[in-house]
């Protein structure tokens, strides 16, 4: 078993910074990928960054420029650099890691919440 936990969330104003942490702990063998995802009440869970084993990185439209996905694999951590924060990214963040042994497996974290006044 794979655990993560987040952190980093909090209350900021528009046009303010966060930075999300991710620490993952446990049964790692393989990281494939790690992924950042959001969801606001009464929408589905999106998708905000992903960063490959390789170091290709994906990003959401919605934040390119203003968010940065990096890892630190020697603290197996990886994080969300949040910058020029708008209302509308005002949501639950969840990280996710895809480990592989044999098969592909999918982790989640509990979630950390980012409220972004206006």
């Amino acid at each position: 078993q794979v655990q993560l936990v987040e952190s980093g969330g909090g209350l900021v104003q528009a046009g303010g910074s966060l930075r999300l942490s991710c620490a993952a702990s446990g049964s790692i063998f393989s990281i494939n990928a790690w992924g950042w995802y959001r969801q606001a009440p009464g929408k589905k869970r999106e998708l905000v960054a992903s960063i490959t084993r390789g170091g290709n990185t994906n990003y959401a439209d919605s934040v390119k420029g203003r968010f940065t996905i990096s890892r630190d694999n020697a603290k197996i951590t990886v994080y969300l650099q949040m910058n020029t924060l708008k209302p509308e990214d005002t949501a639950v963040y969840y990280c996710n890691v895809e480990c592989y042994s044999g098969s592909y497996t999918t982790y989640w974290g509990q979630g950390t919440q980012v409220t972004v006044s206006s």
